[in-house]
């Protein structure tokens, strides 16, 4: 009886997608460390343009290729995240449709077997009520 119990507490989506919660703090933790990194190269262009290492005009190739670069790889990203979210919802309709089909193997009900019954005991006690006050009013 304790495993039905363990099995019918309620479970936040929160609690339901760890994996989806932690891909996003990595996506953001990513999107900060490209941010970083893309200022820190423009630093790195400026001070070389400015020692005269190299011409103004390629640095100025040279930062929009990298920004040409990390807009493919954040819109390579974007695209992931999409699939990694499908791919967990539709992991979390197959462990629902699953532990589904177990508990009506064990013959435990379902919350909506029990809703269902809930809804039935309701009728009965209004039709009782009714016969009550027929009988009284006899």
């Amino acid at each position: 009886m304790a495993e039905v119990e363990m099995l019918e507490e309620e479970v936040t989506e929160k609690d339901q997608l760890p994996f989806l919660d932690i891909a996003h703090k990595v996506l953001l933790a990513g999107i900060g460390a490209v941010a970083l990194a893309q200022n820190e190269i423009e630093e790195f262009v400026a001070k070389l343009v400015e020692r005269g290492e190299i011409a103004e005009k390629d640095g100025r190739k040279m930062l929009k290729d990298v920004l040409e670069r990390r807009k493919k790889v954040d819109e390579a990203e974007a695209e992931a995240v999409d699939v990694a979210e499908v791919a967990v919802d539709a992991a979390a309709q197959d462990i629902d449709t699953r532990v589904e089909a177990i508990l009506h193997r064990m013959n435990v009900p379902t919350k909506s077997d029990i809703d269902a019954l809930g809804r039935k005991i309701t009728l009965l006690a209004d039709k009782v009520d009714q016969l009550k006050k027929t009988q009284e009013a006899v």
